[in-house]
């Protein structure tokens, strides 16, 4: 069924639901799913509204929605986002060598899952082309030297790709590469991220050996988006997995990597359907 989604971040005051709710009801529009917080902390407003497009009428479509409700947004000084699930996102996907991650989402695309187009994976070796081209997907490999110089390049180049294909969002897959600040400054909110730890702790390298060497009794994953400053953007969802003191640095490693794919794609899925709105350097999700 065919739903435009509307969402919303704006100063809390009294009327806003009113006011939105009205206008679409005022066009014969069907809210199908609505949800909404108020932060007590920031004085910010968040609204998330599902609409029935065949509740409109005929010629009434996103352009028109939208253009209906540009004086409601001026008056309430909302920043807004309406979109079309007919119109499926398209996600580009980067990975380095480790399977897991790719590999379930790739899974999960095909089982219709999650809604969305990917039309290539980015990798900085060959070891995926196999599996990536197995699903039917396009494989581009470009490596990424140590030098400034070709790290440089390499992203320039990732960069065409990722603007050539058009993607509304990118994913790492356990890309094990920083990115440079000005790929990630430009598309806030665009880059999603999986780390393979409870962030914030044990951020960084080698998370699972630090888990390990700390004694911890739960290990878990984070599903976040990617600013200029390492693991530290706003974070998704998470989960935990219990271990205990006879478990080694392999089976912590295992365990995670099932902790890894069930996040980064109930994440993803979240954030294709519009359900994770940015509230400064944290998240309200509408799950």
């Amino acid at each position: 069924m065919r739903r435009y989604v509307l969402t919303i971040t704006c100063p809390d005051r009294v009327g806003i639901v009113a006011a939105v709710t009205g206008l679409i009801a005022g066009h014969g529009g069907s809210v199908l799913e609505a949800a909404q917080h108020g932060d007590l902390q920031t004085g910010r407003f968040f609204l998330r509204i599902e609409i029935v497009a065949d509740s409109l009428p005929a010629g009434f479509g996103p352009q028109e929605l939208a253009r209906a409700l540009e004086p409601v947004a001026a008056e309430f000084a909302m920043e807004w986002h309406l979109s079309d699930t007919d119109e499926r996102k398209r996600v580009v996907l980067l990975a380095s060598r480790e399977d897991h991650c790719v590999a379930d989402l790739l899974y999960r695309w095909r089982a219709d899952e999650l809604e969305c187009d990917i039309p290539c994976v980015i990798s900085n070796h060959e070891d995926l082309r196999g599996m990536v081209e197995w699903h039917g997907v396009n494989f581009r490999c470009v490596p990424v030297g140590p030098e400034p110089a070709a790290k440089q390049a390499a992203f320039e180049e990732i960069e065409g790709i990722v603007e050539h294909e058009r993607a509304d969002v990118i994913v790492l897959a356990r890309y094990m590469q920083i990115l440079p600040p000005a790929f990630c400054t430009s598309r806030p909110g665009r880059i999603i991220n999986i780390h393979h730890s409870f962030l914030p702790s044990f951020a960084g390298a080698k998370p699972y050996h630090q888990a390990f060497e700390r004694g911890v009794k739960l290990i878990g994953a984070t599903c976040h988006y990617v600013t200029a400053e390492l693991d530290e953007g706003p974070i998704i969802e998470q989960d935990t997995r219990r271990i205990d003191h006879g478990d080694s640095v392999e089976e912590l490693q295992r365990v995670g990597r099932d902790v890894e794919r069930t996040v980064l794609a109930r994440g993803l899925r979240w954030h294709l359907e519009d359900r994770v709105l940015l509230n400064g350097n944290t998240t309200v999700v509408f799950p």
